[in-house]
């Protein structure tokens, strides 16, 4: 299954290691989790005019919904109409569904490229040797629930993961919230499935692999701070030079 994804996945595996020794002399033990958040780091700058695309698109669609609730009450009885006035709309205005999927849509192969090398015990047929290295003494490879218990150093680190990435939710959760409430962005359903999408990450930690771990808390941080810069470029800087 996904068995495209194996050669990609053999590349990346091969960076993180290489990443792993050239941080070694500076990170000592912790050489492979920083490898991984400088890997995930790099994926994600490469993904960002995708990313700054899809939240183009999907500002350009909420700006939209009024007229296009004015349109639904007009031509609802009239349902080839309808679509016939909607799809102009979305022409018109560069818009349409895809304007804010389509870029998030082609960042999932590299996601699902980092989330496997993190999760997967084999790598093209051998033993993946990243998840036997250790943050602060708990495996890449552990999960929290095979551990000795949350009182236990293992249970320690994972506990830090779980919080460090709940901080990280709640800021994109504010941040997607704070954009939701702009002009024009209250009424796109997109708005309120980025509020809570970063909330279900909490959940796939506890049942991942530390080294995915990491790699969430790196993406879903990386992910509140692209959207912050993204909502103070389409609003500017409040009054009096507040931030967000």
């Amino acid at each position: 299954m996904l068995g495209f994804l194996n050669a990609p996945v053999g590349v990346a595996y091969h960076l993180v290691f290489a990443l792993t020794q050239l941080l070694t002399p500076i990170t000592g033990g912790l050489a492979a989790a920083a490898a991984i958040v400088l890997l995930t780091l790099a994926v994600r700058l490469l993904l960002t005019p995708l990313s700054f695309a899809a939240l183009r698109g999907q500002a350009r669609i909420a700006a939209l919904q009024p007229r296009i609730a004015a349109v639904r009450a007009q031509y609802a009885h009239q349902p080839d109409r309808l679509q016939r006035e909607l799809t102009a709309l979305y022409q018109a205005e560069g818009g349409g569904l895809l304007a804010g999927c389509l870029p998030l849509l082609l960042q999932l192969p590299f996601f699902s490229v980092l989330y496997r090398l993190l999760e997967s015990r084999l790598v093209a047929g051998q033993p993946n040797a990243l998840l036997s290295a250790k943050l602060l003494s708990a495996p890449l490879g552990s999960h929290w629930l095979t551990g000795a218990g949350p009182a236990s150093v293992h249970g320690l680190v994972f506990l830090g993961l779980f919080a460090l990435l709940a901080v990280a939710c709640y800021i994109a959760a504010r941040v997607a919230r704070n954009g939701a409430n702009a002009p024009g962005g209250g009424q796109a359903p997109m708005a309120a499935l980025t509020r809570v999408l970063p909330y279900l990450t909490v959940v796939i930690a506890a049942f991942a692999p530390l080294a995915a771990g990491l790699y969430l808390v790196t993406s879903t941080a990386w992910t509140a701070a692209e959207r912050a810069v993204w909502r103070r470029r389409a609003i500017g800087p409040e009054p009096g030079g507040a931030s967000m």
